[in-house]
């Protein structure tokens, strides 16, 4: 049940504890010596409050706060203690007895006894309760009974806990909090997981000799983040489907994420179901135009879709083998209209491949309407930008009622860190040293304007990663690059393990 209880508060979980604890002690007590009282002196046998058993509802012991915890406790006690102790309180408040358990031949008493100077009329402040059984030992079934009754309970109360801490963190600012250190760190290794992670983001195959970066957890201010499990991962996406569709960016969320699901071993059971969405390599591609892997055991399928600009891209003439390509600003990509109704979680984003640089080279001439653009205002990358990204979100909101089972997400910006220069004038990212730029985000609103502008208002969420992954620039490749030329740093692509796995935890916390 790791994990299951992480939402309880001091006090509840002792309280589940000692209910627990006592239940296995009367079964052992019955089984082992059934003339317990023979065995317990009068003054040392186990003291029970009558007035929290009985007259106090559990949610008054309880903090006023944690309510809808409360009653999670009261659960447990209603479901596991009261087919052991069934008792109610006389009108004089002198003597508690318990009714039979009509499961069994047996059952337990409480008796509240008395002096006989207290029973001569005066008032009685602090009544002695002593546990009494009675009966013969408890059958074997009857206890395996009990037993797997217990597990049952406890299951249900960890699937109950999981959906309270859900609701508390409904509205939790997940992009607001700190980075602390976790010697639990990383989730996998940087040395394996080589069946889904590429080999130019595998720090730990490098020469890089410092891996500190890998040592930290992400912890929201004012809430609670889900930890993540694999397996927790998969029964909750069981029999779905997750679709990450952006640029590279994206394509380390999705590696990292087929990391931290499988915890970097290697896994023959996954089934590669490209196929099913057209993204099969062709002959002579250095690499497919993305990738899809489905886990039989829960037939959860994860794909990402290789879309830098986040918008439809088309030959211009098919026929010519160097024609230009229409880059429809207005157009969410063809892969995203064919196959949004086969998504459960959907993950967009696009960013750095908005430069005069990059459409040069792609051959991306700029659409509007069907038609080449001609607004020299639009022209400005910037602005092009932002018309894609409101284009594309409100596409995907106005699909959503479609589609009822879809939950849809744009990924914010991931930072750059280049200093001195960009990465082609040679800009580095050279420090080493994690939280030195500062390990505190304190702001509400999102360091991604456009992105939080285009989503405000629409049935798409938010996943805001820019200020925690800005506190973080020692965790890029920098200049263990195995592809860069010499003087050239990667300060936009991250290590992995690294902060991309945040990424995914966020996102595990929000689905």
């Amino acid at each position: 049940m790791k994990g299951g209880f992480s939402g309880l508060r001091g006090r509840e979980l002792s309280l589940i504890t000692i209910v627990l604890m006592c239940t296995a002690f009367l079964f052992w007590a019955w089984e082992k010596t059934p003339p317990l009282t023979n065995l317990m002196p009068p003054e040392t046998r186990l003291r029970l409050s009558p007035d929290d058993l009985v007259s106090k509802p559990v949610a008054s012991l309880l903090s006023p706060k944690s309510k809808g915890i409360s009653s999670f406790a009261e659960k447990v006690i209603e479901q596991v203690a009261a087919p052991l102790i069934s008792s109610q309180k006389s009108s004089e408040g002198s003597v508690i007895k318990s009714n039979p358990v009509t499961t069994t031949d047996w059952n337990v008493e409480i008796l509240t006894s008395l002096s006989e100077k207290e029973a001569k009329g005066k008032q009685i402040q602090e009544p002695q309760t002593y546990v009494v059984a009675q009966g013969p030992t408890i059958p074997t079934e009857v206890e395996a009974n009990h037993k797997k009754m217990i597990e049952q309970v406890s299951e249900q109360l960890e699937v109950d806990m999981v959906a309270q801490v859900g609701i508390e963190n409904r509205d939790c600012n997940y992009a607001k909090g700190k980075w602390v250190p976790d010697d639990n760190r990383p989730l996998y290794s940087g040395f394996g997981c080589k069946q889904w992670l590429s080999g130019m983001w595998a720090c730990r195959l490098m020469q890089r000799t410092d891996f500190a970066y890998e040592k930290l957890r992400w912890q929201p201010k004012n809430c609670q983040m889900e930890q993540f499990e694999g397996s927790k991962f998969l029964r909750k996406m069981q029999g779905k489907t997750l679709a990450f569709v952006g640029d590279s960016l994206g394509r380390q969320q999705f590696q990292s994420l087929m990391c931290m699901i499988t915890g970097g071993e290697e896994r023959h059971d996954v089934i590669d179901a490209g196929k099913e969405y057209g993204l099969a390599q062709a002959r002579g591609d250095t690499r497919p135009s993305g990738w899809v892997y489905r886990f039989p055991s829960t037939n959860t399928t994860i794909l990402y879709y290789w879309s830098a600009s986040l918008c439809d891209v088309e030959p211009i003439d098919k026929s010519n083998p160097n024609t230009d390509y229409a880059m429809h600003l207005d157009r969410p990509p063809a892969f995203l209209r064919q196959y949004l109704h086969k998504f459960n979680v959907l993950v967009l984003n696009t960013g750095h491949h908005w430069n005069r640089g990059k459409l040069k080279a792609n051959k991306w001439v700029m659409h509007v309407g069907g038609v080449q653009n001609t607004d020299r205002k639009l022209a400005m990358i910037w602005v092009a930008k932002n018309l894609t990204i409101h284009s594309v979100v409100n596409w995907v909101n106005s699909q959503l009622p479609k589609h009822p089972g879809l939950k849809a997400f744009y990924r914010t910006i991931s930072p750059r860190h280049f200093v001195g220069g960009d990465w082609n004038t040679g800009g580095s990212c050279d420090n080493t040293i994690p939280m030195s730029v500062g390990k505190e985000v304190l702001q509400d609103e999102s360091s991604d304007e456009s992105a939080a502008s285009a989503v405000k208002g629409t049935g798409v969420k938010l996943l805001d990663i820019t200020a925690l992954s800005h506190l973080r620039d020692e965790g890029h490749i920098s200049r263990f690059s195995r592809t860069a030329s010499p003087g050239v740093q990667d300060c936009l692509h991250w290590c992995l393990p690294g902060v991309p796995d945040t990424w995914n935890e966020i996102l595990f916390a929000q689905i």
